[in-house]
């Protein structure tokens, strides 16, 4: 990456040099801390350019007035050429205006980074471990899985791009009851690729057709030896045959989104290292596991309900309603129980956790908060730092094909599959649309409208203006015409207002990874593909502003280069959420 500093990265390091000579003057002690002062665009334009709370910050701590602090912050930051002007506004906060020279030079240094635009030193390379799909390995992926996938790999993209380093993990729960009767589906499919009439699947079983490839697998392995045979000689070999190609074919559905993860954790495994007995072990010698009896459950009486003695996590510790079990009454680890243990083992490899769930786990957000937290009293005791742990709900999306619900796969039985929609869509369209709104708000994917060539589709309106700018550079090379930044103060204000929204796009960045909201790039580019659209426009009615005015080649060069680096943005961003910007349309 390049030394090159970006606008607003450039004039955070004013502030701040501008703060550390008036603590050398003894205008300011020494050692505040500034972490919580911002540069950003004030929410009013015609306020300025540039907007910092460094004053309102940093008065309490040092004890003055904090107009008069940002009079003296003021009086070191007008002597910088690249300031214009600067005004005090309210109690405290200084606005900016800046050198028209100063947004040419950030046009400049768009096109120095090129790919790397943006790309920022904000995560400082600290480990984050983001989980997410972590279906359980029973079929193909299907809708209900793809909108927290997509947010998933975005957000580990864009913690990447802002600096982090990033772990992606599966966790695979392949020891419970499904996997049993997974196993139990595949051995009806075996039976029938032996020639068996099997009739109709049982309640309760996997009906898909995706089973069939693996039956037809097993008995031509292993002919008809486990046909007749008891459950307890064939289950777990079925189990694991089972498994290991829905993991296959979950890593190929998942490719199609662009997809990968550099870990998948296996719940077997997990127990089969005793690793929930060892994390029983060191809650117990911390006082947080003990042994008592559940409340029995509501409108259960006394008569139907057997109160048993269970190891209980201490989860009211740590704001949950009720202590949770990590047992059950045979002994066997219950999901919270296998859960926690998996958490301190992906605690053991990072500084940070994020899962990604879908809305339906909102219940038990609680309850494994409170197991982070105790590991993070855990570490803090062995000398350690806290370990920062979020998690990411994720609504579910309703299908629809021109408004109306959506017609469920033949080959999975009962569900759209991502394969189905990559195939009809694209993934460009499928990763994007899952982006364009709040993960945390219901969605409908509507089949027609994500392919519409209209600006309500935020998809096409954004790939449009990438195309434009490909489109526009291509005929002017055709005429014998370049993009230059020799010129660019030919640029006025209509191309300088469209530099300022793309200068903050590294802001952007470092404020969606520290939000973990990767939403917000998807919101920006589309803003800015509709300034970009907008400028172009113009030239529809004054050929005197398009971007190409043949008459006047230093102007063209000039605009031409303004184009190629809003394009350079657009793809950037588009890079961050996994999706390809195109050439044309």
């Amino acid at each position: 990456m390049s030394d090159t500093q970006t606008l607003y990265a450039a004039f955070a390091a004013k502030i701040d040099a501008a703060l550390s000579a008036l603590e050398a003057d003894g205008m300011l002690p020494p050692g505040l801390p500034r972490a919580n002062i911002s540069v950003e665009p004030p929410r009013d334009p015609s306020h300025g350019d540039l907007a910092t709370n460094a004053a309102m910050v940093l008065a309490k701590p040092a004890g003055t007035n904090p107009r008069g602090l940002a009079e003296a912050i003021v009086a070191r930051l007008t002597s910088d050429p690249a300031v214009a002007s600067a005004e005090i506004a309210g109690p405290g906060f200084i606005n900016l205006r800046l050198a028209e020279d100063a947004w040419r030079n950030e046009l400049a240094a768009i096109d120095t980074l090129g790919k790397d635009y943006g790309r920022s030193h904000f995560g400082a390379g600290r480990r984050v471990n983001v989980e997410y799909v972590s279906a359980n390995p029973t079929g193909p992926m299907h809708m209900g899985h793809c909108r927290g996938a997509v947010v998933g790999d975005a957000l580990a993209t864009l913690l990447e791009f802002a600096g982090y380093a990033v772990i992606r993990e599966y966790y695979v729960n392949d020891a419970g009851a499904q996997v049993q009767t997974l196993a139990r589906s595949v051995h009806m499919r075996y039976r029938e690729a032996l020639g068996e009439d099997i009739g109709e699947i049982p309640p309760g079983y996997y009906p898909g057709d995706y089973l069939v490839p693996i039956g037809q697998a097993l008995a031509e392995e292993f002919g008809d030896k486990y046909a007749g045979a008891p459950e307890s000689e064939w289950l777990d070999l079925f189990r694991e045959r089972a498994v290991a190609a829905m993991l296959e074919m979950i890593r190929s559905d998942l490719a199609l989104l662009g997809i990968r993860h550099d870990v998948f954790s296996s719940e077997a495994e997990l127990q089969a290292q005793g690793k929930p007995q060892a994390a029983e072990q060191w809650l117990r010698q911390h006082d947080l596991v003990f042994d008592g009896i559940l409340e029995a459950p509501k409108g259960k009486t006394p008569e139907d309900w057997e109160p048993v003695e269970l190891p209980l996590f201490r989860s009211t510790k740590f704001g949950d309603d009720q202590d949770r079990p990590i047992r059950k009454s045979d002994g066997s680890w219950t999901y919270f129980g296998a859960d926690l243990a998996y958490h301190m083992q992906k605690a053991e490899g990072a500084d940070e956790l994020i899962d990604i769930w879908g809305a339906d786990h909102a219940g038990t957000v609680k309850r494994i908060k409170a197991a982070v937290a105790a590991l993070s009293e855990g570490a803090k005791e062995a000398g350690g730092e806290p370990i920062p742990f979020d998690v990411k709900l994720v609504q579910m999306v309703q299908l629809l094909r021109g408004g109306e619900p959506a017609k469920m796969s033949k080959r999975s039985g009962n569900f759209v599959t991502i394969a189905d929609m990559v195939g009809e869509v694209g993934k460009d369209v499928v990763r994007f649309t899952m982006l364009t709104r709040k993960p945390e708000a219901q969605m409908d994917f509507d089949f027609v409208k994500v392919v519409e060539a209209s600006k309500d589709n935020p998809v096409f309106y954004v790939q449009y203006a990438h195309a434009r700018v490909r489109s526009t550079l291509r005929k002017a090379a055709a005429e014998g015409l370049a993009p230059s930044r020799e010129h660019l103060d030919r640029l006025g204000d209509d191309e300088l207002n469209l530099v300022k929204l793309a200068a903050q796009f590294p802001r952007i960045v470092e404020a969606a990874a520290q939000a973990r909201e990767p939403h917000r790039i998807a919101f920006y580019l589309y803003d800015l593909a509709a300034a970009f659209h907008a400028f172009w426009n113009m030239g529809n009615d004054d050929p005197a502003k398009r971007i190409i005015v043949t008459q006047d080649p230093e102007l063209t060069a000039a605009r031409l280069f303004l184009g190629e680096q809003i394009g350079q943005v657009l793809r950037n961003g588009l890079a961050v959420l996994g999706v390809e910007a195109v050439e044309e349309l």
